[in-house]
């Protein structure tokens, strides 16, 4: 029964038995991983407020190779994130990305990447609340892209030809891209160069600068997430679309 310690975040817990609680965290070096917090309900719990969601700590667990919960040992608060998860919207838009990241995320498989993005961008939500739209997006993209589901948008998925910003592109029924030559007579949904270029440039921007980026483009970045969900639903195999539902699910 190894002792493991690592960096980790905590993205949700509930309650377990009287005095325990199950948590659900993101580590650095272990990936998604649920545990059990003995006594964490207690007034004099020794884990005091490190299991608030999205609090960043280093947390201390036992693996047992027999059971699917690890036990918690000891979890030290290093960063909090108390103010932006008192706000009702920071809440809903996070348990939802929160309940995404458990659905495409296997448990005990390590993705440092994942854990950096998700971090960057709850530091950048705390950071810049207004811009919670654009952070989601960039959220939803980087999510599909780690999980290996990321459409390339830069050629068309039936000749291969390169786009180029005067090109008009059109959805296919795999959410590939097909240039206007390529698409059937009847219309699918259009994505022109602007809606092209502003989701490309969340896989070289950080997701501070990617929600500075999109501010005034609100219609354009509804469209775009909307697409992301029509392909995390094809990805997950569930409708992921109501988005309000899930938060409520998993918070």
């Amino acid at each position: 029964m190894p002792l493991i310690e690592t960096e980790a975040l905590i993205l949700r817990s509930y309650n377990l038995a009287e005095a325990d609680k199950i948590v659900v965290f993101i580590t650095r070096n272990e990936g998604v991983v649920r545990g059990v917090a003995k006594g964490a309900k207690r007034l004099k719990s020794r884990f005091g407020s490190g299991l608030e969601p999205f609090s960043k700590v280093k947390i201390e667990y036992f693996l047992k190779e027999s059971s699917e919960l690890v036990t918690i040992q000891r979890v030290e608060l290093t960063s909090s994130s108390f103010t932006a998860a008192s706000d009702p919207e920071f809440l809903r838009r996070f348990s939802y990305l929160s309940e995404l990241l458990v659905l495409f995320s296997p448990p005990h498989d390590p993705n440092e990447k994942l854990y950096r993005m998700v971090n960057a961008c709850i530091d950048a939500a705390a950071g810049d609340s207004a811009n919670l739209d654009g952070i989601v997006l960039y959220f939803e993209i980087w999510l599909l892209r780690l999980s290996g589901f990321l459409q390339d948008w830069s050629t068309c998925g039936a000749c291969l030809r390169t786009f180029d910003d005067a090109d008009q592109a059109y959805l296919a029924a795999d959410l590939s891209l097909i240039c206007k030559g390529c698409c059937p007579g009847s219309h699918r949904d259009l994505m022109d160069a602007r809606n092209r270029h502003l989701a490309a440039s969340a896989r070289r921007l950080s997701p501070r600068d990617f929600a500075q980026a999109t501010v005034g483009l609100g219609d354009r970045i509804g469209y775009l997430s909307e697409i992301m969900k029509r392909s995390l639903s094809r990805a997950a195999g569930k409708d992921i679309s109501a988005e309000r539902s899930l938060a409520i699910k998993f918070m």
